[in-house]
């Protein structure tokens, strides 16, 4: 696990050197899609579950971004999740995702949302996130969100993903 969050780390650190800076108008308005992983699950009454652990879960986010300046912008997400598990697969989950985004400059960005999902759980999710490749058409991003879930009557639960897409 923290191979995996190191090679992330350092994917995200090498290729802020190599991202083209595109000049942009605002407001801007931009879509996306992209497949996450929750990595890793922690909460008080168990030990971690990892995913991939008898039970593959994958989340197929979708998203408006709308930037007021290169600085802050708003976005919202969709996010249906597939649990596969035993041989068989179904939608287990879908969550809704406002929140609001911050650049910081050299294609970071760090996206700061609501969280509410048709589970009964609630909570928050800052996403860090890193666009690798910048062309005309689009750009390619890898992202680590970072899920603080409350609620259902279920401890609190803090997780790790990662995420990878395209923005359009």
């Amino acid at each position: 696990m923290k191979k995996l969050f190191a090679v992330a780390l350092a994917i995200l650190t090498i290729s802020s050197s190599i991202v083209a800076q595109v000049p942009a108008t605002f407001p801007r308005i931009v879509a996306y899609v992209g497949v996450v992983h929750p990595l890793v699950t922690y909460s008080s009454n168990n030990k971690p579950q990892y995913n991939f652990d008898g039970v593959y879960i994958v989340g197929l986010p979708t998203g408006i971004n709308i930037w007021k300046t290169p600085k802050i912008g708003f976005s919202m997400e969709f996010v249906p999740y597939i649990r596969s598990a035993n041989g068989t697969s179904k939608m287990s989950n879908f969550l809704f995702h406002p929140g609001a985004l911050f650049g910081l400059g050299k294609g970071f960005t760090l996206a700061t949302r609501a969280a509410f999902e048709t589970s009964g759980r609630y909570g928050f999710t800052p996403v860090l996130n890193k666009i690798v490749k910048r062309n005309s058409q689009c750009s390619y991003f890898i992202a680590v969100p970072v899920p603080a879930r409350f609620g259902n009557d279920l401890p609190a639960s803090l997780t790790i993903g990662f995420q990878f897409g395209i923005i359009f």
